[in-house]
């Protein structure tokens, strides 16, 4: 698998030793040295190693070196005039007035292989967990001191080089609507793909770089893009993928406006949408057969009921019929699950909800090749819905504690998932790592962890299940998931309030249906809480 150099614009920089400002810049870069994950036959980068003097391996970690005078200049403007503390900081750890002669910087680059599997237990059931590991593209070493997921979602797309140069070990936060060329050559050369630069804000920002290059390494992706909201990476990646007069499967179980968008806004388009149970491959192979179906479109597991599709199997069955599958899998996370690994073209994510995990900031990415993730950016810098660097900023100091999260969300939500569904005034709990769910056994498969969500049903009434939400003392009731802080909703009034309850049974949204997303708070305290609020009906 490839790790991601999505929409990178410049090579992989990395932070001091300070630049030599003499001499020649090319002399001071091997040969050896390699874009991460790419080709260096491309034009921009052939383009950009004959403007310094050499090929295109001769481009790898690069710092970019002003004379003298410029960074003294330059950095006695910055520290007077930048009011963002993020650019104040990139110009004065960049251009240092006191360059150490003769160290030359780091050269090793890298790219991601598959890693040996790392079995692992969780309530004495044994799984397997998927990792990507890193290797050096100079030596082919494994690069052991990041091997493993929680490794990569710290230091991915910074650790490694990222594309602003700093000392600072947080990555700053670029704000600025656009960027500048010096004179008119250097405008008309990035045109014509002989300079690489960002250019306008909503094609891209440094910061949010950084965040796309933490995701694509954990999904094993070439390229990731994001966008300003789940529901925008959604949409955009629908408008841009299927064709107008197109066909697309998805299936029953899904989030509510997912579901609305594909019902009333691509009608519009002329696409057509057969839509079937998450387990129904029959079903999925007499749609392949009998249409010309672009794609197909689901969550695993699915909001809310956590159904679990087979990713490899439906992957094998569209790929046949030269269907494109799209994986969303905000439930399930990039640690729990690599949907591209397993034969998907595209996953998608709310890094809203786990990624982000603190409820503080919006978001959504799509990942996957970079010819497919190039489609959707494309028409993404048309319509807008551009993620906000601070937004980036929060997605990236979020992921950092990604892995710690998740292990204690798992945790959490199998052992009480076990607890509500041995107890009385509980009807049923839809969780995968139960072994009564009826994807049990293929979410073992595919997935290393099941998730921080369990839906249950009250064994009661409306009324009867809004009382039990109520008697809860820690989460609150608000409509997300993912997050350090536990939530929790009633969908038949969160939802579909708006519906009446024979509309609402339609979708299998009974009025005693319960989701329930647990944060990070000690197992013992949400357990007794939930114990005294069943106690209360």
């Amino acid at each position: 698998m490839a790790m991601s150099t999505c929409a990178r614009v410049f090579s992989s920089f990395e932070c001091r030793p300070d630049p030599e400002y003499s001499g020649n810049f090319h002399q001071e870069y091997p040969s050896s040295c390699r874009f991460p994950g790419k080709s260096n036959s491309s034009p921009v980068r052939k383009s950009l190693a004959s403007s310094f003097g050499g090929s295109p391996s001769a481009l790898s970690s690069l710092i970019f070196k002003f004379p003298p005078n410029f960074v003294r200049q330059f950095s006695t403007k910055a520290r007077r005039n930048c009011s963002n503390i993020g650019v104040a900081q990139v110009a004065a750890a960049s251009w240092s007035n006191n360059p150490t002669p003769g160290v030359p910087p780091p050269t090793a680059t890298f790219t991601a292989v598959d890693a040996p599997p790392v079995d692992i237990a969780i309530d004495g059931e044994e799984l397997t967990e998927i990792n990507v590991q890193l290797a050096s593209l100079a030596d082919g070493k494994t690069a052991s001191f990041l091997s493993c997921d929680g490794s990569i979602a710290i230091h991915a797309g910074e650790r490694l080089g990222r594309g602003i140069v700093t000392d600072a070990i947080t990555t700053p936060v670029v704000n600025t609507s656009a960027y500048f060329f010096k004179k008119t050559s250097e405008l008309i050369d990035f045109k014509e793909g002989r300079h690489a630069s960002f250019e306008y804000g909503r094609y891209g920002n440094p910061t949010t770089v950084v965040a796309e290059e933490k995701i694509s390494a954990l999904e094993g992706a070439e390229s990731t893009l994001l966008m300003a909201s789940g529901m925008c990476a959604s949409t955009v990646m629908l408008l841009a993928l299927v064709p107008a007069g197109g066909h697309i499967v998805t299936t029953t179980d899904c989030y509510r406006k997912t579901r609305i968008f594909i019902e009333t806004v691509l009608p519009k388009m002329g696409v057509k949408a057969t839509v079937i149970d998450p387990a129904d491959v029959d079903a999925l192979k007499t749609a392949l057969d009998k249409n010309e179906i672009t794609l197909f479109f689901t969550e695993s597991p699915t909001n809310p009921f956590l159904r679990c599709v087979d990713i490899e199997l439906v992957s094998k069955l569209c790929h046949s019929k030269g269907a494109l599958v799209c994986i969303d899998g905000t439930f399930a996370t990039p640690l729990n699950q690599k949907a591209l690994a397993l034969g998907a073209d595209i996953v998608l994510h709310s890094a809203t909800k786990y990624i982000a995990g603190h409820n503080d900031v919006l978001g959504g990415s799509i990942s996957g090749s970079e010819k497919l993730v190039s489609v959707v950016r494309t028409l993404h810098n048309m319509l807008g819905g551009a993620l906000n660097p601070n937004a980036a900023y929060l997605i990236i100091r979020g992921m950092k504690t990604l892995h710690l999260r998740i292990q204690q969300q798992n945790t959490t939500a199998l052992w009480m998932a076990k607890i509500l569904e041995a107890h009385p005034k509980v009807a049923r709990v839809y969780y995968p790592g139960l072994v009564s769910h009826p994807e049990h056994y293929l979410a073992k498969q595919q997935m290393t962890g099941f998730g921080g969500v369990v839906s249950f049903e009250i064994d009661g009434d409306l009324m009867t299940t809004a009382k039990f939400i109520d008697a809860l003392k820690i989460p609150y009731i608000a409509p997300s998931f993912g997050g350090c802080e536990s939530i929790v909703d009633q969908p038949a009034i969160m939802s579909y309030w708006d519906l009446s309850q024979s509309e609402r049974a339609k979708f299998g949204i009974k009025d005693n249906l319960v989701r329930f997303s647990f944060g990070v708070e000690d197992f013992k305290d949400l357990k007794a809480d939930i114990l005294q609020a069943l106690e209360t009906i």
